[in-house]
């Protein structure tokens, strides 16, 4: 096998920018994570060749018998990219035989465009019906080039290192306690936290605790971010991605319709909800059989709002402990609100960073998934469904 030098000067490691805050001075994100400004600190560097960045990855786990062969069987049969794309101009696959799994790496002279590429490739497969996509990112960068295990237990060796996972899904937020540093795009992070869906990721210390007398969400003050508008017409603009409102109205007895199939949360004078203006998305009836419909909503008092909401939610929940697949639920902003009871209608919401009331007792979201305390005490704000989980 052999090993071109394409890179004079090869800047093996570390996140984009900067690899670890200086602990008195990086400001705080609202998850409580720390955020790492852009060069606060200079990371270790190498030679730039796969052979490097394998010495380099062999100080935290296992990875034999590199070879570039493009055949090599241990390639994934789906490789998100590959040489002449992306800016690589190389890649190779080693085997971390411990755990039975393989580690891909690519060298990229532009690692800028490297992650641009991957950012639209994730954000495609969102907007084509994969909410979950990017959200167990495994993309691990360092200055000119990145590595992608196939097992969590190797991603987990690797996020000791002073390389970061690229997360571009917008829904994702770092939990409290990791590492979130500024990637080359916007829309994307950095971080050392290994997410996974069957739990056998980093552990999630911001996880809801059921225990008496505990109140679930987090973090205890401020939110990571929650859309709002100033009028209804402002509010449709910005749910235009995520549904069909191609069919619009304002007229008080049109939105206060209800269908057997679609039920609000809001119910009777809008105003005692502290909602402040109100409109309906879809076709209530008429010559055929109501359908999509979906209610946008000004709120001028969210604790009311909320609080409603959640005396109305519990009483669903009453007669057999599962709310009926007719019945709204509540997506929030921060003066804004939207009830739907499409579970896809509910998936684009959250990429625009909306949140669900979710009073359900007992209930706990995965690791990865947002979670935020509500103004509705019991209740929690946040962007997983146990039914309809993304992806």
């Amino acid at each position: 096998m052999r090993f071109q030098r394409t890179l004079s000067a090869f800047t093996v490691v570390a996140a984009l920018h900067v690899l670890t805050a200086c602990q008195g001075d990086a400001p705080v994100s609202g998850s409580g994570s720390r955020v790492t400004p852009p060069g606060s600190a200079a990371p270790p560097s190498a030679e730039g060749s796969l052979a490097e960045a394998q010495r380099y990855v062999r100080q935290f786990t296992s990875c034999e018998d590199l070879k570039d062969d493009p055949n090599d069987p241990r390639l994934p049969l789906s490789e998100f990219t590959a040489v002449g794309q992306w800016s690589v101009t190389e890649r190779g696959v080693c085997s971390d035989r411990p755990v039975h799994g393989e580690l891909i790496f690519y060298v990229a002279s532009d690692m800028k465009e490297f992650q641009e590429r991957y950012k639209q490739k994730v954000m495609a497969a969102i907007a084509a019906g994969e909410g979950a996509s990017g959200l167990n990112s495994r993309v691990f960068v360092g200055k000119s080039f990145a590595v992608t295990p196939t097992q969590t237990k190797s991603a987990l060796a690797l996020a000791r290192s002073d390389l970061r996972i690229l997360t571009c899904n917008p829904t994702f937020a770092v939990p409290e306690g990791y590492k979130k540093e500024k990637a080359l795009v916007d829309g994307c992070v950095l971080s050392d936290f290994v997410n996974s869906s069957d739990g056998s990721g980093s552990p999630n210390l911001q996880t809801p605790q059921d225990a008496a007398g505990q109140k679930p969400g987090q973090p205890g003050q401020g939110s990571l971010g929650l859309p709002r508008a100033g009028s209804i017409q402002e509010l449709k603009s910005l749910v235009g991605p995520a549904m069909d409102c191609s069919h619009f109205t304002t007229v008080p007895t049109e939105v206060a319709v209800e269908s057997i199939d679609y039920e609000p949360v809001v119910q009777g004078a809008p105003l005692d909800w502290g909602v402040t203006g109100r409109a309906l998305c879809g076709v209530p009836a008429g010559a055929q059989r109501a359908h999509d419909l979906t209610w946008l909503d000004t709120v001028g008092d969210m604790k009311t709002l909320q609080a409603k909401a959640k005396a109305a939610q519990l009483a669903d929940l009453k007669d057999d402990g599962k709310l009926k697949a007719t019945a709204s639920r509540l997506l929030v902003g921060e003066n804004i609100a939207v009830e739907t009871n499409d579970p896809a209608v509910r998936s684009g919401l959250y990429q625009q960073q909306f949140l669900y009331l979710n009073c359900v007792p007992g209930f706990s979201a995965p690791a990865g998934y947002r979670l935020e305390r509500s103004q509705a005490d019991g209740c929690v704000l946040t962007n997983y469904e146990p039914e309809h989980p993304a992806g």
